[in-house]
């Protein structure tokens, strides 16, 4: 499935891409592959179930924003993607997503907000409840202690028939 072009950019796309106007040409240019066979390959590997997705990692703290909290709601299953949908459309919210509920955990929709300190989180939290009527539903508020190295996935270097990622 994986030939050794595949896994040359897999190599090369998890140290992320570059920032500038056409990363995947620079991308190519690195490992001599033209822009447009970057583009097919990754496609292929999305489609293919390979790379789940290509996405951007911000670190929040240099830009300033120095706090975050995620929340957890305990939804029900006939609200949650009105909801999640809902809550989504904030700009302030930079993850909303479902989760199955746990027995010890019983919180099925979560959402992140990042705000510049506890307060702005927490008056961004408050126009949620309000907006999105949430004040009826149980939920937990997860600031968070310590910053955590972010980084995007690795690629080990598979056998030639698979990828993990």
């Amino acid at each position: 499935m994986l030939d050794a072009r595949d896994r040359q950019l897999l190599a090369h796309i998890q140290l992320g891409l570059p920032l500038c106007a056409r990363p995947y040409q620079a991308i190519g240019d690195a490992i001599a592959m033209p822009e447009t066979e970057v583009i097919e390959r990754l496609t292929r590997l999305k489609h293919l179930g390979l790379i789940k997705r290509l996405g951007v990692i911000v670190k929040h703290r240099p830009l300033g924003y120095n706090a975050n909290a995620m929340i957890v709601w305990d939804i029900p299953d006939a609200l949650i993607h009105a909801l999640g949908t809902q809550l989504s459309r904030y700009e302030f919210v930079t993850l909303c997503y479902q989760r199955p509920r746990l027995e010890a955990w019983p919180y099925n929709l979560y959402c992140m907000i990042h705000g510049k300190d506890r307060a702005t989180v927490l008056a961004q939290l408050a126009q949620l409840d309000s907006a999105c009527q949430l004040t009826d539903f149980k939920r937990e508020i997860l600031f968070s202690r310590q910053c955590f190295k972010q980084r995007g996935a690795l690629y080990p270097r598979a056998s030639k028939q698979r990828a993990y990622g």
